[in-house]
């Protein structure tokens, strides 16, 4: 595609953005001209990386998370050459303040580096829309001006604002979390992984109140721990069958492998690289009861902490300060603060309680066409975009093509990283991210 001569467009600077631009401007193509747009002041941040907390710490270690799916160890050996982790020391757990430094300077060099050839161009700038030309897009900025390109690639990650009870939750960090009395009682909305950075957020700001965790099963993501990941073969995976038989087999796997002295985790991270594979060959029954039925338990197995992370938060359990509940959310009524019916799982009765603020850690579990990004919610109320049929994402094609309301296929709007979930389910984490963005790069440069 870039061989004509033409553009390339990437909405959204934080981590998929740069890592795709990475991958784009490994070309030594002289015509290829990329434009990477961020409305943040800092490109990539996004939400994942803009925290400044220490105990915010990435949840792959160091030698996962390299911007560059051919040289995984970019990101380990950038640590070490600046003296930033003990190089006898075990897994070293980056804070993410310090990997939004690494994508910083990886696109720093990439801009001194293409300062004359003009082949790359960073916009700090709010995108309003995109829209396909004759002979290529036109996306609208904020400021009144626009930029022409041959295609658009769509790269703006999470959903910032809130998905659960709107105007009520809010999310941890944003100009809505004002400052609480210390003895505040909180609720936070999941278990997840967001719900372990609410309570870090909030204990490095010295709250002592009772934190209070709801979410269906009321369950803690597992930590980390050294292993050894078993070897697997695609024809050793019984793809395209019911969630059922593909669950006993995996459950099999994890018994075997116990038996021989191994852990579940060696057979979690042994399926890693054939997640997205399985995914889309499932039936759409497969599908639809994993996300209703599975994912809660897949995701605390499968999206793991730090090992240091994880000791602080079951010890917030054991003293009482954290509260997890294993239920729902039946009502929310304001007032000076808010009272929060709750539902226990397998229980009809009602318990109150008073609380001074409701976060929303419910991660990345929200329907796409009520998200608050303006340039994806204009594309589906334009047609040119339509989510995926679980709702996950936007949907696409096994190539990143936007599929438009009436199905038909853009090759000239495309979209990676979270936004993409509905097809390839497992593409969060930037190890999945960076091998998406290495594909794509190859698909465009021809």
């Amino acid at each position: 595609m870039v061989g004509r001569g033409n553009s390339i467009i990437i909405v959204g600077g934080g981590a998929s953005g740069v890592v795709l631009a990475a991958h784009l401007m490994k070309s030594p193509n002289p015509d290829l001209r990329v434009t990477l747009i961020e409305k943040r002041p800092h490109f990539g941040q996004g939400m994942a990386y803009s925290t400044l907390l220490s105990a915010h710490v990435l949840n792959v270690k160091a030698s996962g998370m390299s911007a560059y799916a051919d040289d995984p160890e970019n990101f380990a050996r950038w640590v070490l050459e600046r003296g930033l982790a003990d190089p006898d020391g075990g897994p070293f757990y980056a804070p993410r303040s310090l990997y939004a430094r690494y994508l910083k300077e990886l696109l720093d060099d990439l801009e001194e580096r293409e300062r004359e050839s003009g082949r790359l161009r960073l916009i700090r700038e709010e995108t309003l829309s995109i829209s396909p030309t004759p002979s290529g897009v036109d996306v609208a900025l904020a400021n009144g001006t626009s930029v022409v390109g041959h295609l658009a690639v769509l790269a703006t990650g999470h959903d910032e604002q809130p998905g659960a009870f709107q105007g009520r939750a809010v999310r941890m960090g944003s100009e809505a979390d004002a400052a609480l009395e210390p003895e505040a009682r909180v609720l936070l909305l999941g278990t997840g992984l967001s719900m372990v950075d609410a309570f870090l957020s909030l204990d490095q700001r010295g709250h002592r109140g009772e934190i209070v965790a709801v979410s269906r099963r009321g369950l803690l993501p597992s930590p980390h721990r050294k292993g050894n990941p078993i070897k697997l073969d695609i024809a050793d995976i019984p793809l395209g069958t019911q969630l059922s038989y593909f669950v006993g087999w995996f459950r099999n796997l994890i018994r075997e492998n116990q038996q021989a002295g191994g852990d579940w985790r060696d057979v979690v991270d042994g399926l890693r690289p054939f997640n997205q594979t399985i995914w889309q060959n499932w039936p759409s029954s497969a599908k639809r009861r994993f996300v209703e039925h599975t994912k809660a338990w897949w995701d605390i197995h499968r999206h793991r902490m730090a090992p240091e992370v994880y000791e602080r938060i079951t010890g917030a359990v054991r003293s009482g300060r954290i509260r997890l509940v294993a239920g729902r959310v039946v009502d929310v009524r304001p007032g000076g603060s808010f009272a929060v019916d709750i539902q226990q799982r397998g229980t009809q009765a009602l318990e109150t309680l008073d609380v001074a603020r409701i976060y929303d850690c419910m991660g990345i579990a929200r329907d796409i066409s009520t998200t608050s990004n303006g340039v994806v919610r204009t594309l589906v109320e334009r047609g040119l975009a339509r989510p995926d049929p679980l709702r996950l994402g936007l949907d696409v094609t096994a190539k990143c093509e936007i599929i438009a309301a009436d199905g038909t296929i853009s090759s000239r709007v495309l979209a990676v990283g979270p936004l993409t979930r509905g097809t390839f389910f497992e593409i969060d984490a930037i190890p999945d991210i960076r091998v998406q963005c290495a594909r794509l790069s190859k698909q465009l440069l021809g």
